[in-house]
């Protein structure tokens, strides 16, 4: 994590990717002027570098992260977990002397995934790794037993609609990227129900696996029944595949204890560092606070939210003064959709003219190669430049398009947006 402070260079970004290029408001600087006023700013990023590689910052995010996801735990949207994770943020971003350091209601989904577990009965007996998807209804009392078909693709189920009458649908899809893949498990409970299917277990969205089932967010859609659904590991959904290649039989006893209740009241926790030029125009870090039950949460999302909270720690330790207002944003409900960051665009977006870029950290904290970004052809050319005054730490590489749940809400509404590119990609 010590290159964290790559983030605090969207404070840079603010300056020509939003608003025009004016110079005192009288005319549009050339870019040769942009470049030298870029070039400017290279004592200030060696002394942001040198502070967090070198200096006291040094491991200060991943330490504080550690402490966090020690002392909370997991964070599930509703949960009391949650609520105290928000406390604790409040409290530590007020002792770290940030300005404006508030909370802003909004409501999130809870649920609560009780008591779960899966029994291969035939064509032996053989405990099935599973977890429960997120907003999943429980199975009866008694549970689920049925046979099992197996499909490695939507195209594949349709085709054998007949089949799949009263059956758990098992989902083999074979993983490509997760952007791709995790169709299945959002969608995998509405199409095996429409074609009349008990139960859906889809094979986990990864790449690889130990045995190790995955969760996340899946819909119902309001004119198909409501079926139990999991996730289980790539192994067991392999090997059911090869039973069923065989013409194996195949009967699994499914129980889960799935609850949602009302939603429930939570906050996205803010804080600044204000512009002493523009103070209302907005340049926007954030991750997300919230996570599964079923850790710590300190990849998804600890540790984008702790990089971000970093980047405005470094401003202030320098005595720094951004020109444009640094506002750190800790999402909530993040994992059942952007929850929390859909009600903050929808407060917030009749300013949107006032928001000059907006990041979100969401793909882990791994060295980055460089900038995600989404934006005007004018604003990448502008962006490369100020990339370059990472060449310290050769983190200068621009890709097409940003990504992230959170922040999508602006980009698509025209907002230019950015996020770190990690070379584990």
């Amino acid at each position: 994590m010590k290159y964290l402070f790559l983030v605090f260079l969207m404070n840079l970004l603010s300056q020509y990717t939003g608003k025009p290029l004016r110079r005192g408001d009288s005319y549009l600087k050339s870019f040769e002027d942009i470049k030298n006023e870029i070039a400017g700013y290279t004592d200030i990023a060696k002394a942001i570098i040198d502070l967090a590689v070198h200096g006291k910052a040094q491991n200060r995010s991943y330490e504080r992260l550690a402490v966090f996801t020690d002392t909370i735990g997991p964070r599930l949207s509703g949960s009391k977990n949650l609520d105290a994770a928000i406390k604790y943020m409040f409290s530590a971003l007020q002792d770290d002397g940030l300005e404006n350091v508030h909370l802003e209601p909004v409501k999130v989904p809870h649920w609560e995934r009780g008591e779960e577990f899966a029994m291969m009965l035939e064509p032996r007996n053989h405990s099935i790794a599973i977890l429960g998807l997120g907003n999943s209804v429980a199975t009866p009392p008694e549970g689920i037993t049925a046979e099992v078909i197996v499909v490695a693709s939507f195209d594949e189920l349709h085709e054998r609609a007949q089949e799949a009458k009263g059956k758990i649908v098992v989902y083999n899809e074979p993983f490509i990227s997760y952007g791709e893949t995790v169709q299945y498990r959002v969608q995998g409970a509405v199409e095996a129900a429409k074609v009349g299917a008990v139960a859906s277990l889809i094979r986990s969205v990864a790449s690889f696996s130990i045995h190790s089932p995955h969760t996340g967010w899946q819909s119902y859609q309001p004119d198909v029944p409501q079926i139990p659904t999991a996730c289980i590991s790539v192994e067991d959904a392999e090997m059911m595949s090869r039973m069923s290649f065989r013409g194996t039989k195949i009967v699994v006893h499914l129980k889960m204890g799935a609850k949602t209740y009302p939603d429930s009241p939570s906050f996205n926790t803010v804080a600044e560092i204000v512009g002493s030029k523009y103070p209302e125009q907005i340049v926007l870090v954030s991750g997300h606070l919230d996570s599964w039950d079923v850790g710590q949460g300190a990849m998804d999302d600890g540790g984008g939210a702790f990089i971000s909270w970093e980047a405005l720690s470094l401003i202030k330790d320098l005595g720094l003064r951004p020109k444009r207002t640094l506002r750190l944003v800790l999402w909530t409900g993040e994992e059942q959709g952007g929850i929390g960051a859909k009600q903050y665009y929808q407060l917030h977006k009749e300013n949107i003219s006032n928001f000059d870029i907006v990041m979100e950290s969401d793909e882990g904290t791994f060295k980055p190669s460089g900038l995600g970004f989404t934006g005007s052809a004018k604003a990448r050319e502008i962006v490369k430049e100020i990339m370059t005054l990472l060449q310290p730490i050769n983190a200068t590489d621009v890709y097409n398009n940003a990504d992230g749940t959170d922040i999508d809400f602006w980009m698509r509404a025209g907002v230019p947006g950015t996020e770190l590119y990690l070379r584990s990609r």
